[in-house]
């Protein structure tokens, strides 16, 4: 039975596959190893792409406060994945003050542009999921909805230290979502400890 149901879960689409068997893998209590090799057979099937920014002559200051935006971001990706709301709320506070703070005077009008079509969605986002511990699956959401935001930021500006692109396709009924990550090995802020290790890397921002 068990042969027929891998065989069976071979055959759907790969990245909802690596998941879906990481989920059977955590409700029979399989070993991690079990669910890591899935996750790893996913993703040999979908090759990963390299991006650079699309501005490389952003000005230092500029280039400085962006880092601090996307620190905060990680900070909070990080505190999701542990099914840490408290931490995700202090870390929504850190990337709203660090918005706060940005000047962008020192960028382009075609960086402005970019910036601008993003930083207030940004704030949103950050400032609901910093007054939100205690509802870490609110957290979520917006948490969803600001990685797309802060993914146009870094596609254009960089974040100061390459960063990968990843894919969560079990997120929100199988709608799936997007995160960044320092780190290439899956730590999914949307699924915690649920399924810790669901996603594909997509993208490499360097």
């Amino acid at each position: 039975m068990k042969t027929i149901i891998i065989s069976t879960l071979a055959l759907t689409a790969i990245t909802f596959a690596a998941c879906n068997n990481q989920q059977a893998t955590h409700e029979a209590q399989h070993t991690d190893s079990s669910a890591a090799a899935h996750h790893e057979a996913a993703s040999a099937e979908k090759p990963m792409a390299t991006i650079k920014p699309q501005f490389t002559d952003v000005n230092p200051t500029a280039a400085a406060s962006i880092k601090a935006v996307v620190d905060g971001y990680l900070q909070l990706e990080n505190g999701l994945a542990a099914d840490d709301d408290a931490a995700a709320a202090k870390a929504g506070k850190v990337m709203s003050e660090a918005l706060a703070k940005f000047d962008a005077s020192s960028l382009t009008p075609e960086q402005q542009k970019i910036y601008v079509a993003n930083k207030d969605d940004l704030k949103e986002h950050a400032e609901h999921i910093s007054k939100n511990a205690g509802n870490i699956a609110h957290q979520r959401e917006h948490f969803a909805e600001m990685s797309e935001d802060i993914y146009d930021l870094v596609k254009a500006f960089g974040g100061g230290e390459p960063l990968y692109h990843i894919h969560c396709p079990m997120y929100d009924n199988n709608k799936g979502a997007w995160w960044l990550s320092k780190s290439a090995e899956i730590k999914n802020p949307y699924m915690g400890a649920k399924m810790p290790t669901c996603g594909v890397v997509e993208q490499l921002i360097q």
